[in-house]
């Protein structure tokens, strides 16, 4: 893997189709040699490397850490683990029994969040007011401060704050050359600071299916 790694895949004007054939050739070479790492026996036990940490002198697995690894193409679609909802109506006693899927991603300079929990009890105002947090799926994306945020029930776009940020929560307002009769239609709030400056732009989802009012 090492040498078409560095006499290959590192030249920066390698043709495109060279490039694809030695980059399945060595994803390939990965496949197989995670192969030969899950049936190693570390008959010739470890050694340390770098952290203090040991690894097998044979297939190089850090020990006591468990194998993971994931290969992806090298252009086209990513498709990595699978979409999870919320799918218990039990109140948790905390967000981490209540997590179902906490995991993110940088890609290309951009970081992708998604969180999904169940229904769980937290409280309010330093533990004044018991509190149910709602379930929920959340997908959050973040690209040079900016923020586009994306739950069951509303689609956020935060901006970068102009200048040093203000305390105070930002202000939200429908926006008011719509008439009342329209704003059901066209569910969009404006946040904005006390100078005025535009913070972001909060969209209201329709409700889904099956989910009651007040929940």
């Amino acid at each position: 893997m090492d040498f078409i790694s560095n006499r290959y895949l590192a030249r920066k004007r390698l043709p495109a189709k060279l490039a694809a054939a030695f980059y399945d050739v060595y994803q390939q070479l990965g496949v197989a040699w995670e192969y030969l790492a899950l049936q190693c026996r570390h008959w010739d036990g470890y050694r340390k490397v770098r952290g203090g940490k040991l690894a097998c002198r044979i297939c190089g697995t850090i020990k006591g850490t468990e194998t993971r690894w994931l290969l992806l193409p090298a252009k086209g679609q990513k498709i990595i683990g699978r979409q999870t909802r919320p799918n218990s109506s039990h109140v948790f006693p905390s967000k981490q029994a209540a997590t179902i899927t906490e995991d993110s991603i940088q890609f290309h300079g951009a970081t992708l969040h998604v969180s999904v929990h169940n229904r769980y009890e937290s409280r309010l105002f330093r533990g004044k007011h018991d509190i149910t947090i709602a379930d929920d799926r959340i997908v959050r994306l973040l690209e040079n401060g900016m923020e586009c945020w994306l739950d069951s029930y509303s689609l956020h776009l935060k901006l970068p704050p102009h200048g040093k940020p203000i305390k105070p929560l930002p202000y939200s307002a429908f926006v008011w050359e719509l008439p009342k009769r329209k704003l059901q239609k066209f569910p969009v709030m404006l946040e904005y600071d006390t100078r005025d400056r535009l913070q972001g732009v909060v969209i209201l989802r329709p409700m889904r299916r099956g989910t009651k009012k007040g929940k």
